[in-house]
């Protein structure tokens, strides 16, 4: 098969990588790509959400099937684009991505159908949404409805910091129209943990739990980021925990997003919060989640091809799907000063010596004219390790990352050791 995967990250180096190794595989192409995919899969110069450009290049160039795997392009309706051309597509259409698209949606789908999650109230208007505020009292959360890099989720401590959030969200339109509605909901307490699922529009098979860390610095402190490592699976996800979230959670989505005609087909990923009540949702996102992707997958022991086409198919109870018994930490190396403002174009030492001692994912990088890897982004590399326990997986994440150097690099120092 002759086979596409859209977007340019760790989580598109993690299935690029997972799918170069399938037999079922013989052309891997990618775009955008970076510096790392490209040593996998051919990089196609094409944006993630230039949908006309990716459906005319699929087509001229014969592809049997496509991976769109950020969430722009999911939500712009690229899978129906590329449905409708005749190629097959592996992710939730338009009218399914929807689920992470507006969160005001999501929010409103799980009270129609009785699924867990923090009480709430949605705005438009920001004197409403400021005096609700003020009601409310803090700790609470303000959300920007629409898709906004991982960042639209303000976890605020006090009633004038979630204040100057809504005002930033939507007078001063910080995330654009995405802010133009927001989500003001309860503070929830409690471990948070990250359960990706693969879901064929009728049936959901969860991946092994993992553990987000999104806060910039040690002690889960400073902005939140798209995320700056995590660890799978998360002790305190027990199978319990698991069945439990299976009958309340997972599978009662897939019937509500298929009863009300948007059936899911892709991977749905649900942020859940292991609250004193029991486990609720605090977000649902349309694809695989980034940096968790980069660790989840590489405890996959199955052909990740074969399950990518049952779920597209329809037929998820007709593939093996097996999981190493083995525990994996990823830890990510950023610029300097992200996610805020940060310098791009330092060159990457080390990647060789870290390869030999982990799996190093590429998020954020690139090729210079000398054929150099340099820096490219604000989360630059996934440096991802497996290994039977937990703490030496942790221990071997650390060892590979501190064979690496770039210029204001940046790193957490207590993934997997925060909670």
């Amino acid at each position: 098969m002759r086979v596409l995967v859209v977007g340019g990250g760790g989580r598109e180096h993690a299935i690029c990588l997972k799918l170069a190794q399938s037999p079922k595989v013989e052309q891997l192409y990618c775009a955008p790509g970076n510096g790392g995919i490209a040593q996998v899969a051919q990089c196609v110069p094409l944006k993630a959400t230039d949908v006309a450009g990716i459906v005319s290049w699929s087509r001229e160039n014969a592809m049997d099937f496509v991976v769109v795997a950020p969430d722009d392009p999911l939500a712009m309706g690229l899978v129906d684009a590329l449905e409708a051309a005749g190629i097959p597509a592996f992710g939730p259409r338009a009218n399914a991505a929807i689920i992470e698209a507006s969160k005001a949606f999501s929010k409103e789908l799980m009270k129609r159908h009785h699924i867990p999650t923090a009480r709430y109230e949605t705005f438009t208007d920001l004197d409403q949404a400021l005096a609700y505020i003020q009601t409310q009292g803090a700790p609470i959360v303000v959300k920007a409805d629409g898709l906004a890099l991982g960042k639209g989720v303000v976890v605020a401590s006090t009633v004038e910091e979630a204040q100057q959030a809504a005002r930033e969200m939507m007078e001063d339109k910080k995330f654009g129209e995405s802010g133009a509605k927001v989500v003001i909901e309860e503070c929830m307490t409690g471990p948070e943990v990250t359960v990706l699922a693969f879901a064929d529009g009728n049936r959901v098979v969860p991946m092994p739990a993992s553990q987000d860390h999104k806060r910039a610095y040690d002690g889960n402190c400073g902005p939140n980021t798209g995320g700056m490592g995590a660890i799978s699976p998360p002790p305190q996800y027990t199978p319990a925990l698991a069945q439990r979230c299976m009958e309340e959670i997972f599978q009662p989505t897939i019937q509500a997003l298929k009863e009300e005609g948007r059936p899911f087909h892709g991977v749905l990923y649900f942020g859940l919060m292991l609250t004193p009540q029991g486990p609720k949702v605090v977000e649902y996102n349309a694809r695989f989640g980034d940096p968790e992707c980069q660790v989840v997958l590489s405890l996959l022991d199955s052909d990740l091809m074969d399950i990518l086409l049952a779920c597209t198919n329809g037929t998820l109870d007709k593939v093996d799907i097996r999981w190493k018994e083995e525990a994996g930490c990823v830890v990510v190396l950023a610029s300097g000063g992200y996610p805020m403002a940060y310098q791009k174009g330092y060159p990457i030492s080390g990647l060789e010596q870290a390869g030999q001692l982990a799996q190093v994912f590429h998020a954020g990088t690139s090729l210079d004219e000398a054929g150099r890897c340099v820096t490219s982004g604000g989360r630059v590399l996934g440096v991802t390790a497996t290994a039977p326990t937990l703490a030496e997986a942790i221990e071997k994440a650390y060892a590979a990352a501190g064979c690496i150097s770039f210029q204001d690099m940046h790193l957490r120092t207590d993934i997997g050791r925060a909670f």
